[in-house]
């Protein structure tokens, strides 16, 4: 096992202790379960998931790796949050989910372990997360077989994004626990799209997603200046 561990003690304690409401859709992960059917659609537009061999990176209770399961994929979940393990693991067992599995491992340490095994990686709501988003994506692009899709999603560093993510989203909506995100960990996607050339892949689609907290309504757009997704592909050579 590697001597660095890239993840934050504190961060992982904030999400372990909301563990067991992960899959009340009225909690404070409510936006996840109303966002997930947008981003499930548009991943599986992009790569068919039935019959795909898919990693999930930072799964956490297992929204996004349970629907894609349901999709007809073959899906590993990761985490190094012990108790939103055991909640993705239990719901899967009570849902009796098809075809998912959850580890408590690095993707780092995955990378080594199995590199160029999976058709599509997702990494969604984790960069902003984590010490160093470069090592993440590193290890995402080495995990994913040549020519494969992997799906990052994270939030921009601005004005914008810091009034509408944290004190719109944190402090007035109360949509999100106070403390669920650090500005200076915002990512641009200028960084993100230097991440990805830095690890050899070709990013092909920049999403946006929009919110009006007026109808509850959630779209995707051609507006990044908040949240947005990233479609990259590992180039073959």
């Amino acid at each position: 096992m590697n001597e660095f561990v890239n993840a934050d003690p504190a961060e992982l304690a904030k999400f372990s202790e909301l563990a067991h409401r992960w899959w009340d859709p009225d909690s404070e992960f409510r936006p996840l379960h109303q966002i997930n059917p947008l981003r499930l659609e548009w991943i599986n537009q992009l790569s068919p998931l039935e019959g795909q061999k898919v990693l999930d990176v930072g799964c956490g209770g297992g929204i996004l790796s349970d629907s894609m399961a349901r999709k007809g994929a073959e899906v590993t979940g990761i985490d190094l949050a012990s108790k939103a393990l055991r909640v993705a693991r239990l719901h899967a067992l009570e849902a009796q989910t098809p075809r998912v599995q959850y580890r408590e491992i690095s993707v780092e340490e995955l990378a080594q372990e199995s590199p160029g095994s999976f058709d599509t990686v997702t990494c969604m709501e984790m960069l902003e997360h984590v010490p160093d988003p470069q090592s993440v994506v590193t290890a995402c692009a080495r995990l994913v077989k040549p020519g494969g899709w992997v799906f990052f999603s994270t939030i921009n560093r601005n004005a914008k994004a810091f009034a509408l993510a944290i004190v719109g989203a944190e402090y007035l909506l109360k949509m999100l626990p106070q403390g669920t995100h650090e500005y200076a960990k915002f990512i641009r996607p200028s960084e993100l799209a230097g991440a990805c050339r830095n690890a050899g892949l070709d990013v092909l689609q920049v999403r946006g997603m929009q919110y009006n907290p007026l109808t509850g309504r959630y779209w995707l757009s051609g507006d990044t200046s908040v949240n947005y997704m990233f479609a990259a592909r590992r180039l073959s050579t």
